[in-house]
């Protein structure tokens, strides 16, 4: 069976992100049967050619397995890179290791960023596909989240959350500006917010509230669709292997 060298990419599990897929294939570094391959919707079977990263011989898992974790506060959602190890970071994958095989481990990939702060549900898998089809912002999938800020929420910060937050983010000489899609919000104490939003920008929470005139002190996502972090007896850092049914049935219906 054929595959577009892209969708082989996401699910080898090398990549933490479409972004460094992308980046792979035009810098030249996927090979391809020993020839260098930038064209991402090139077309293959894996069982007959072989595609290198920068001579690393790259295979797809025998079977997708799923994982859903409690993430806790401290850890990155993604592999480390030189820069990040010289400043003592950690990774959520470092919490696998050792408890699953080492070809799974190779493979996994986050559905999604958590921030390195922000706590709560997050899906580990192999499966590439599940992860474009759950991030994919065209598919409208809610997150829901517990928000605590710094100051009193007010009537007018809610007022303008649920219509859309003008956002303006301003690094490295670089500016972006958006209206967030309208979000659900209800008030669980005076500074304490149940947020639900269908997209998932970079620290779009963080941003929104930062552009109220409000600052976040944390966040814990709750749930992913109708998938509840608390319906799972599972501790921060912890995680346990589900099953495709079972985020099809809470995310998908």
């Amino acid at each position: 069976m054929k595959i577009r060298l892209h969708q082989f990419l996401s699910k080898c599990g090398v990549f933490s992100s479409k972004n460094d897929v992308k980046n792979a294939i035009w810098s030249g570094d996927i090979e391809v049967n020993g020839s260098i391959m930038k064209d991402m919707k090139f077309e293959f079977n894996p069982n007959k050619k072989v595609v290198t990263f920068r001579g690393e011989t790259l295979i797809l898992p025998s079977s997708d397995v799923y994982f859903l974790m409690n993430k806790p506060a401290g850890v990155i959602c993604s592999r480390l890179n030189f820069q990040e190890k010289d400043l003592g970071k950690k990774s959520i994958y470092e919490i696998f290791r050792g408890k699953v095989s080492s070809r799974v481990y190779e493979s996994l990939i986050t559905v999604g960023r958590l921030d390195e702060d922000t706590t709560g549900l997050l899906l580990v898998t192999t499966d590439g596909k599940l992860v474009e089809k759950i991030t994919n912002p065209e598919n409208h999938i809610s997150k829901k989240y517990l928000v605590e800020t710094e100051l009193e929420i007010t009537e007018e910060e809610i007022s303008k959350i649920k219509n859309g937050v003008n956002v303006v983010v301003s690094e490295n000489n670089y500016v972006e500006k958006y209206i967030s899609r309208p979000a659900n919000i209800t008030l669980d104490d005076q500074n304490i917010a149940i947020l639900t939003i269908s997209e998932g920008k970079k620290r779009q929470i963080r941003r929104m509230f930062s552009s109220l005139g409000n600052y976040v002190v944390s966040i814990h996502r709750l749930a992913i669709g109708d998938m509840q972090l608390s319906k799972y007896d599972i501790k921060l850092g912890e995680f346990k292997e589900i099953t495709l049914d079972e985020i099809k049935n809470s995310i998908f219906e």
